[in-house]
């Protein structure tokens, strides 16, 4: 069975009482995902920008990626 792959996606919103906030930060399996996510957090909100933050991603790592991760940052 494989992982589900998440991306990361970058939302700036304004709250039902005008408040904009900006650089909400959520992983979804695609934007439809993230956004359902982002409504149950901030509900009547407006969405006025969203963008891609990394790219896509396993959800579930290994213990190789993790290491691998480590060799490469040094």
């Amino acid at each position: 069975m494989n992982a589900p792959v998440m991306t990361k996606y970058v939302f700036q919103v304004r709250s039902r009482n005008g408040v904009v906030v900006d650089n909400l930060q959520i992983y979804g399996r695609d934007e439809t995902d993230a956004l359902r996510k982002l409504h149950q957090m901030y509900p009547h909100c407006e969405t006025l920008e969203s963008r891609i933050a990394s790219p896509e991603r396993v959800a579930n790592s290994s213990y190789e990626d993790i290491l691998s991760l480590i060799a490469n940052s040094h």
